[in-house]
């Protein structure tokens, strides 16, 4: 859907040009805030959540129970809504205010029946749960979060309306013009008992990974250039705009990677660069990485300044609070002090306020996810997968390679053998004997992902293959093997471990990375360079996500809009019934000197 340039400007003139002043805080009754030695200060608190992923209850919808993980975290907006109460009753409404930092509106099945199921695009159409939630909890700003995306710029445009507080991304650009397709920045007025008024300024940063990670939604549209670059355009325009005090919130990790090597020369995780080379930041949300930083200093190599930077944990587990103070020197406010600390959702209870304003959603979504949709000859579960070949993997793989080899029939590769890539998404998946529900389906592939088909050579797919067996942490003949040790060799996720299907082949894991994939073998025979080969493969890892080698350079040969989860459900319905005797075999191993591993 092209940007509507008109509706844009409107939309800015209330929050994006600095007259978000309409959402200003107004006069305390009482003030915290304690004047020392004659001088006039003035304190408060910005509280901060990202990564909800479509979490407003502690419930997981693909157990169908309430969430818990070994560390007995709990998740979703209404525990938080808890916790940002007690902070406000605490500081002062007046003195507080509530932002966030991306990724919102997918992660869930609840989030998902919204956008898919009952969208709210539909005509008379429904109001977002996360939108619902977070008016409820008068959040005051929100940058954009790549998964925000997922559903294409029509849902996304709808949940911004939906909003009662302004989504930031003072880099996600209309492609055509180049100026901002959503609110750059907010403004927020903080009133004191000392005379003038604190102007706290949110700049909101994206990640420019969207760009490959969710072209098809957005190539031609929009276009997302560097974090470090648009924050060195944005801060000194706030500071000059009579900003005391500047934070950003950026859906960027802090870590200075890319997951998508130099496919784009903008970096993936900059949160930490933005510290370092802007002048002028206080304080940095920072999100994406899914990973908990409760306090952490950047020194600004330009200032000397230290910059402080928060990352709370995803889904609701934690929030992040920002405490400023601030004294009155030669005629404004400066900054003397800010710190940050996370807090623990798991320790309060849900806000009755939130779990009844959504329970209907809630009952909707549980009733359709429970929904049986075909029978299983036997359990699978994916908790060995990361390390073994097992039939719940093999499921999805069999599925993709059969869509495809459907999609191309009569064309000219329907004769070419198709290959299929899968990971592990979610180590507790598990698709019982007997009967098979939506949500058992659903819970197997977690992310809004659809099917392509790119053609690839044998010595692409070797290369594809070793790149992936970096996963794991080398071990040498003899030394014990720790399945909790053996994975995610240098920070790599699950999901960016791919196992494929169509060839077989060993991974010695007591070889050094780079040199572990051996004896590829495709129907019996070895793998020939030349051979070609259709690849069945997800639109992250075809897009560049992961950066594995060649992929992404491959020819198209057909791509379908549809998800990969929902392609796998239909696939279920139809047959009825799922027999992994029928697709299940051990194609892959991993070995040491030739002997298996497990």
């Amino acid at each position: 859907m092209p940007l509507n340039r008109r509706k844009f400007l409107e939309k800015s003139a209330v929050t994006g040009a600095g007259v978000a002043l309409a959402g200003a805080v107004s006069a305390p009754g009482a003030q915290a805030a304690e004047a020392k030695r004659g001088a006039k200060r003035y304190a408060f608190t910005v509280l901060g959540t990202t990564d909800l992923h479509g979490n407003v209850f502690n419930w997981d919808y693909f157990t169908d129970k309430e969430f818990d993980d070994k560390d007995h975290n709990d998740v979703g907006l209404a525990k938080v809504s808890t916790l940002v109460n007690r902070v406000r009753a605490e500081k002062g409404r007046r003195n507080t205010l509530l932002i966030d930092a991306g990724d919102t509106i997918q992660g869930t099945q609840l989030s998902y029946y919204y956008a898919k199921v009952d969208p709210i695009t539909a005509v008379g159409g429904p109001v977002h749960p996360m939108a619902q939630a977070m008016n409820a909890m008068e959040y005051d700003a929100a940058a954009l979060g790549n998964h925000e995306f997922n559903y294409g710029i029509p849902v996304l445009r709808k949940f911004e309306q939906q909003c009662r507080f302004p989504l930031l991304g003072a880099n996600a650009l209309d492609a055509k013009t180049l100026r901002p397709a959503f609110a750059p920045y907010s403004m927020h007025r903080l009133r004191t008992p000392h005379g003038r008024d604190v102007k706290v300024a949110v700049l909101g940063l994206t990640n420019p990974g969207i760009a490959i990670w969710d072209k098809a939604n957005v190539q031609g549209k929009m276009t997302f250039p560097g974090l470090e670059e648009q924050a060195a355009k944005w801060v000194p325009k706030l500071r000059s705009m009579g900003a005391d005090v500047v934070i950003v919130s950026a859906h960027s990790g802090s870590s200075g990677t890319s997951s998508y090597g130099d496919q784009l020369p903008y970096i993936e995780n900059a949160a930490g660069l933005v510290a370092e080379q802007v002048p002028g930041i206080d304080a940095i949300l920072v999100g994406h990485a899914h990973t908990e930083i409760p306090e952490y200093f950047v020194t600004n190599k330009k200032t000397g300044k230290k910059v402080v930077l928060s990352e709370p944990l995803k889904w609701g587990q934690r929030l992040t609070l920002f405490d400023f103070e601030l004294v009155w020197e030669k005629g404004c406010w400066k900054v003397e002090k800010v710190g940050a600390k996370v807090l623990n959702s798991n320790t309060v209870e849900e806000d009755p306020k939130i779990t009844k304003l959504l329970g209907d959603e809630h009952e909707k979504v549980v009733a359709y996810v429970n929904q049986v949709i075909g029978t299983n000859a036997a359990e699978m579960t994916s908790a060995e997968a990361p390390y073994k070949d097992v039939p719940i993997i093999d499921l999805i793989n069999h599925i993709q390679a059969d869509t495809v080899k459907q999609a191309l029939a009569g064309t000219e590769h329907a004769a070419l053998p198709v290959l299929s890539q899968a990971a592990c998404f979610s180590r507790s998946a598990r698709i019982p004997a007997g009967q098979v529900t939506i949500r058992d389906v659903a819970g197997l592939y977690v992310f809004e992902n659809t099917l392509e088909a790119r053609l690839m050579t044998g010595a692409q797919m070797k290369a594809y293959l070793e790149y992936s067996a970096n996963y794991f942490a080398q071990t040498a003949p003899g030394a014990a093997v720790d399945p909790a040790k053996l994975t995610n060799a240098n920070g790599t996720p699950d999901y960016n471990y791919d196992v494929v299907s169509g060839l077989s082949y060993e991974i010695d894991i007591a070889k050094p990375a780079g040199s572990r994939v051996t004896n590829v073998r495709f129907e019996g025979q070895p793998l020939a360079d030349d051979a070609q080969f259709v690849f069945a493969v997800n639109n992250y890892r075809a897009n560049g996500g992961g950066n594995f080698p060649h992929v992404a350079a491959a020819r198209l040969l057909w791509s379908n809009s549809d998800e990969i989860r929902n392609t796998m459900i239909a696939w279920v319905k139809a047959k009825g019934s799922i027999d992994p005797a029928a697709f299940a075999a051990v194609d892959w191993k991993l070995t040491r000197e030739g002997t298996p591993v497990f």
